[in-house]
Formats: structure tokens, C-alpha cells, sequence
């Protein structure tokens, strides 16, 4: 008697991915990203490391994005004035800070301390002038290849008592007012504002 032993293998179907991008002095370790893996375990969030400099930034996050082909593409602060920028893809923005070099509370001369860990290891990082600069000139031209049809694929939302960003009226700007829409909370994504607010929204676009 012959016992034949099979191999059964359980066919996986890969997630869908959702691209996460952080704000200012943070990490793709950063507890939006962590709550975002719990909220939507459906998914696979996917959350890099920003480089500091928007010269390596922005190019690093297309070429992300393209490698990925995520199905949404979500920014909080300034990296929702990159989500925006991933021209082609789904996005939601959150209290997108859009005029970085404007906001010399948040990006200022000096050393700064990273608020998450990052995979790099690296603690600290230095804003010179040429970086203010060179968001200023990626800001410039941000909206530069924005068509009709482009605009449909961003929405936005805003926090009522932001006192940081202040982002609402350059999206109206540029984008269907329709697109945004306002939430009870400030310029930092809680987990309240995160499950009761802007999922509902994050679900909302992907049943789209």
C-alpha cells in the first residue's frame, strides 16, 4: 500500500497597496502609520522615509509610487504637498502644508530631532538655507500638471482649527471645491479624528 503524500498550498491574493506619506520631522514609523495598519488591515500601507531635501524628496516619492502602484496615496501635512503632486493615482491629503518655506515656525534654520525612528538610524537633521529654497522652488510649481481629468483624483480635508497649514483656500484654488471637506480637529491626526473622520473618507474613495 502506497500512501502519497501532497503539499497543499494556500494561494495568497496580494493586498492592495495604500501609500502613506508623513509630515515634517517624522517617519514612515510615525503613529498615523501604525494606526492606518490597524484601521485598514485589508491593505498593505506601505510608509517610506522622506528625505529632508525636496530635490531627493519628490523624485524618490514618484519613483516610489510607480514601483508600488498604490491604490491611494495619503499625505498629512507636508506629505500631503507631495501626495498632491503624485500626479496619476488616487490621492487624500490632510491638512496639506503647501507653502513649507513659508512656515519658518516649522521649517527653520538649524538642527532639528526626528520625532519617530527612521531606518536610516539617523536622529537629527539640519535645514539650510539652499533646503528653504529648494521648496520654495518645488513649491513654485507644484500645481504645474494639474489637466481637468487630474483634478478628479485628489480630495482633501482640513482640520477646523488647524493653526499650522492653513491649506484650504490654495486647494479650492487649484481643485473642485467639492473635493474638500472640513473635520473637527487640529493640524496633528489623532486617533479620533483619524477612525471617525478620515476613514470614512479613505473608505468612501476606495469603494469609488
Amino acid at each position: 500500500m502506497f500512501i502519497f503524500a501532497y503539499n497543499t498550498y494556500q494561494i495568497m491574493e496580494e493586498k492592495e497597496k495604500i501609500v502613506y506619506f508623513h509630515g515634517f520631522a517624522s517617519s514612515g514609523a510615525s503613529g498615523t502609520a501604525q494606526l492606518l495598519r490597524r484601521v485598514l488591515p485589508d491593505y498593505e500601507i506601505v510608509a517610506p522615509d522622506i528625505p529632508l531635501d525636496p530635490r531627493e524628496a519628490l523624485p524618490f516619492l514618484k519613483q516610489l509610487c510607480a514601483q508600488e502602484q498604490p491604490c491611494l496615496i495619503i499625505g498629512t501635512s507636508m506629505g500631503g504637498m507631495y501626495a498632491q503632486q503624485m500626479i496619476g493615482f488616487r490621492r487624500l491629503i490632510v491638512n496639506p502644508a503647501f507653502w513649507m518655506s513659508h512656515m519658518s515656525k516649522v521649517l527653520k534654520l538649524g538642527n532639528f530631532t526626528y520625532l519617530n525612528k527612521r531606518k536610516d538610524k539617523q536622529m537629527t537633521a539640519r535645514v539650510t538655507k539652499e533646503i528653504i529654497q529648494a521648496f520654495r522652488n518645488m513649491e513654485d510649481h507644484q500645481f504645474d500638471d494639474l489637466t481637468e481629468d487630474e483634478k478628479t483624483l485628489c480630495n482633501a480635508m482640513f482640520g477646523r482649527h488647524d493653526p499650522v497649514a492653513h491649506g484650504y483656500d490654495t486647494f479650492v484654488e487649484h481643485y473642485p471645491e467639492a473635493q474638500a471637506s472640513w473635520f473637527d480637529g487640529e493640524h496633528r491626526i489623532n486617533d479620533d479624528v483619524l477612525k471617525h473622520s478620515i476613514l470614512p473618507k479613505i473608505q468612501e474613495i476606495l469603494s469609488e
